[in-house]
């Protein structure tokens, strides 16, 4: 018996005394009384597992591990692209003027005659040697290898001369240097042109030139530091810097200029003053 019926009914003895017969009230008092005893039952089988559930939340990142230890070297990677080539430097200053020599010994005096006509013609002849002499000089000093000469043109004061030696910008213009020259500068039409028609008279194609934008990347000048304000001959689309590497200049056939990388090697022409002895 639950404990609102037993609440119930102690409620209607109370309020309906008469209406309660002895044997009820007994029979309600043995039923309150009653306890019931309930006793487990035996230990059930086991049941079957269930479905795999979901998967649980990523859990906490743990610490960073220790630091591994170093790996063997790698094998050695490929050689890079050549640098750019520095800058040419300053020209030297001119050395002392040496000792003067010893006096020579006086000459024979000479007959007395009437010969002006003849001391004319000679002095010329010796105004020829003398010139033919330092333009000797000249070539041997600018070209040790004979073979390598390919004549000699001149233009005013400057006499120009095609190498037929394979070499490098820095070395084409240093080869110049030394023998008192500069690599060739074609600072106007005529000497353009006479350059062009050398390459072409020689069966070449291209040649160095004078020309380089090493101390700053689009703003060439020629090899003695004047720049190109009045006259160029620059090809369509040049100078273009291609691969980021043509600092220097050639001159092909036609006497149009390109720009080129400076580590390449072809033939030059170098200018001379004609006062070079």
């Amino acid at each position: 018996m639950n404990s609102g019926l037993f609440l119930f009914v102690i409620l209607v003895g109370l309020l309906f005394p008469s209406l309660l017969r002895s044997g009820e009230s007994q029979a309600i008092a043995d039923e309150s009384c009653s306890v019931q005893i309930l006793v487990p039952g035996l230990k059930g089988e086991t049941g079957k597992q269930g479905d795999k559930g979901l998967p649980g939340r990523p859990g906490r990142v743990g610490p960073a591990g220790g630091k591994g230890s170093i790996g063997e070297e790698g094998q050695k990677g490929a050689m890079g692209r050549h640098g750019k080539i520095g800058p040419v430097g300053l020209k030297g200053a001119k050395g002392d003027t040496g000792d003067p020599g010893p006096k020579g010994t006086d000459g024979e005096p000479g007959s007395p005659c009437e010969c002006g006509q003849l001391r004319k013609v000679i002095g010329e002849m010796d105004i020829l040697v003398t010139q033919l002499t330092n333009e000797l000089n000249f070539i041997k000093n600018a070209l040790p290898s004979p073979a390598a000469v390919a004549g000699v043109r001149e233009v005013g004061n400057k006499l120009y001369l095609l190498v037929k030696e394979e070499k490098r910008y820095m070395d084409a213009q240093a080869y110049c240097r030394d023998r008192g020259g500069l690599l060739s500068m074609p600072k106007d039409e005529i000497i353009n042109s006479l350059i062009a028609s050398y390459i072409n008279q020689e069966g070449l194609t291209r040649v160095f030139i004078g020309i380089d934008d090493l101390d700053k990347e689009g703003q060439f000048f020629f090899t003695d530091g004047s720049p190109l304000l009045t006259f160029n001959k620059w090809r369509n689309s040049e100078p273009n810097n291609a691969y980021d590497e043509e600092d220097c200049a050639e001159m092909v056939s036609s006497g149009g200029w390109n720009d080129v990388a400076c580590h390449i090697t072809m033939y030059f022409v170098c200018e001379f003053d004609k006062d070079v002895p």
